[in-house]
């Protein structure tokens, strides 16, 4: 990528990120303006599409942003952006309630990303939508024991951890 994209691209983000923080409209449809143009010349380009995925997500347009995210991939993106962009698509189906998609998609997020722990609860989220609540459930709990500080859930942690695998488990 050439300076003056890289210079064009990454202020596009700056935009998206601004409108994102201060939950402003009018600045993330002028990020998402920038982005359309920059795919207009450069339609074959992975990180513009991504981004112009993101910008539409923000923007509450979810339906949209999915065909750009799979572009995005199907452009080899790669490396931080795939992470970020699997997660952004597999939420996105989830979101329209395309739930088997989802998990597929956040499945193989979590495959690539093992330490991802955005990318392991929102599949959480779409395996509970596919009816699938003890793996689900496993997820959850496990992602809440191995990051929690609270003394009273690490005073249970052994059973919480347990349990979190045996959930339909009674004596």
């Amino acid at each position: 990528m050439d300076q003056k994209l890289r210079e064009r691209l990454d202020k596009g983000i700056a935009l998206r990120e601004e409108g994102r923080a201060k939950e402003d409209m009018s600045i993330l449809n002028e990020a998402c303006t920038l982005l359309m143009k920059m795919s207009e010349e450069y339609p074959e380009n992975a990180e513009i599409n991504y981004q112009i995925g993101i910008a539409h997500d923000n923007s509450g347009f979810t339906k949209e942003a999915i065909t750009y995210y799979v572009k995005a991939i199907e452009q080899g993106l790669s490396g931080a952006d795939l992470e970020r962009c699997l997660l952004g698509l597999g939420s996105s189906y989830r979101l329209t309630g395309q739930y088997d998609k989802a998990v597929e998609t956040l499945q193989q997020g979590v495959a690539e990303f093992p330490e991802h722990r955005g990318l392991q609860i929102f599949y959480s989220m779409a395996l509970y939508n596919t009816g699938r609540y003890n793996e689900a459930m496993e997820i959850a709990l496990m992602n809440l024991m191995e990051t929690t500080n609270d003394e009273k859930l690490q005073y249970f942690k052994r059973g919480i951890t347990y349990y979190a695998q045996h959930l339909d488990e009674t004596w």
